[in-house]
């Protein structure tokens, strides 16, 4: 199971880099093969302001749909557009053109409240 230590995480299996005031968002490594093959990637707010844990978009997978949470408060200013043709760059790729959003962080102080890769790993039993 890959669990790069220089991310963050989230109890809902999102990932998060964060760059200055942008956080990169996409779904784990565990994530990706717990839902199987993903067919569609779906982010409907792109340019608007969410709250942290709101819903952003959804992912689909074969047997399932789940839906996105974001894990810091902000405008999504990007939407990795390469999935709406390769989805399954999320489960061949979940960290790097796996990736989903790009968010401008407006609350900075929520970054404490992710979960470091050893937090993620003993969430996820690994």
């Amino acid at each position: 199971m890959n669990i790069p230590s220089n991310l963050k995480y989230t109890k809902d299996h999102e990932w998060v880099l964060v760059e200055g005031d942008v956080a990169v968002v996409g779904i784990t490594d565990f994530a990706q093969k717990e839902l199987g093959d993903i067919v569609y990637v779906e982010v409907e707010t792109l340019d608007q302001t969410l709250s942290k844990d709101e819903v952003f978009g959804t992912v689909e997978a074969v047997k399932t749909v789940s839906d996105l949470f974001l894990p810091l408060s902000g405008e999504i200013v990007e939407f990795n557009e390469d999935l709406e043709t390769n989805p399954e760059s999320v489960n061949t790729d979940p960290y790097g053109k796996g990736w989903m959003i790009k968010v401008k962080i407006s609350d900075s102080s929520e970054i404490d409240s992710l979960l470091s890769s050893d937090d993620y790993k003993a969430l996820i039993g690994a």
